[in-house]
């Protein structure tokens, strides 16, 4: 299996069992870092996710991946927090931080700029819109690497 196919499955998997529990699966990472593979299954719920919390869905998740075994190399689980600067994916992480500030990389200049922090109005499948600094900025997403959720001090 592929990394694409491998994180479509675990989704199915998991899926029902953190819903179960009214948490909301934020993404699946599984990755090969040095000599070792990660399984990092990214959650959040309704006031933020504890330390309790990933406990408990670790051990809701590992004797489901042991007993369907969707892996085939040695993997360690992670279950963690998407953080405080979480990366939007999917749609409902752009309209759900809709008027935040975001942080933007490009894959190439933009405006002569490979970095935006600015505050994210909207996203379609084409465009990404901020504003920044009362000036609105249409970015192609063709052109966009990734959006996290900006950490301003």
């Amino acid at each position: 299996m592929n990394k694409k196919q491998i994180i479509e499955e675990v989704t199915s998997l998991v899926t029902p069992i953190l819903e179960q529990g009214d948490y909301e699966l934020v993404d699946i990472e599984f990755v090969k870092e040095g000599p070792n593979y990660y399984l990092r299954i990214f959650v959040d719920k309704e006031g933020g996710i504890t330390v309790d919390d990933c406990v408990t869905i670790t051990r809701a998740l590992n004797p489901l991946l042991d007993e369907k075994d969707p892996i085939e190399p040695a993997y360690m689980l992670e279950v963690s927090s998407p953080g405080l600067d979480r990366i939007l994916k999917r749609e409902k992480d752009f309209e759900r931080f809709k008027g935040e500030m975001v942080d933007v990389k490009l894959y190439e200049a933009f405006n002569k700029k490979k970095h935006f922090i600015a505050k994210l109005l909207s996203k379609t499948d084409e465009l990404l819109t901020l504003e920044d600094e009362d000036e609105v900025i249409n970015i192609p997403m063709k052109n966009v690497a990734i959006v996290r959720l900006a950490i301003l001090f």
